[in-house]
């Protein structure tokens, strides 16, 4: 009996510090969506937790306590936004029947993403420079990296699925084509150059036919 109760005394001590970290983890996310229109307007170098809070609804203290500093915070911020930006086109690759089809669905939610968030992409590049010198930002960039070349993996092979045909690179070469052109249309974007979504439209469409 006594080891019974001992064991359910454990459940319930695994539970209530499961539960508590949900909750810490769910604040986290909390904050870091406050905290992603300041990162995305001023960029890493510009932006401290103070102006974080100050342009929240958050005080300078919660911040702090729920982040170790600016770097731990930051890499939860681009992790959060990321998670989200892998699925985008998951919907448009699942129910497409044609390559025509396929190739519309993508490149509309390729013009949206790059006209209504620019800011959040600049903020990605902004972090993966920043991991050049910061060790700390590495693992996190390198997962990341991994995951949006994997959305556009899917993307390829759904493509040359349906013409009956096979990738001709490798994932790693074709993220690298599509990461370059979306970050060059993304600076000539920012920098209120009107044709740089419809050229970057064009290339891809262009492109798709002569890689998968």
């Amino acid at each position: 009996m006594a080891r019974q109760a001992t064991g359910a005394a454990q459940r319930v001590a695994v539970a209530t510090e499961s539960l508590r970290d949900e909750k810490f983890n769910a604040r986290r996310v909390e904050l870091a969506e406050a905290a992603l229109e300041t990162l995305g307007e001023l960029g890493f170098a510009r932006t401290s937790l103070r102006e974080i809070a100050q342009n929240s609804a958050f005080t300078h203290g919660v911040f702090h306590y729920y982040f170790s500093d600016k770097l731990d915070l930051i890499c939860c911020c681009v992790r959060h936004y990321k998670a989200k930006c892998v699925t985008r086109y998951d919907e448009v690759v699942t129910t497409a029947q044609s390559r025509d089809e396929l190739t519309e669905g993508f490149l509309a939610k390729l013009a949206a993403t790059l006209r209504d968030e620019a800011r959040m992409h600049r903020l990605w590049y902004d972090l993966r420079s920043q991991a050049m010198f910061e060790p700390a930002f590495r693992k996190d960039v390198l997962e990341i990296d991994k995951s949006l070349e994997a959305m556009i993996w899917r993307i390829a092979t759904r493509y040359a699925e349906l013409g009956n045909k096979k990738p001709a690179s490798s994932p790693a070469a074709l993220y690298a084509l599509f990461d370059g052109l979306f970050q060059s249309a993304l600076l000539r974007h920012l920098a209120n150059d009107e044709k740089a979504v419809p050229d970057l439209l064009d290339e891809v469409r262009r492109l798709l036919p002569t890689i998968c």
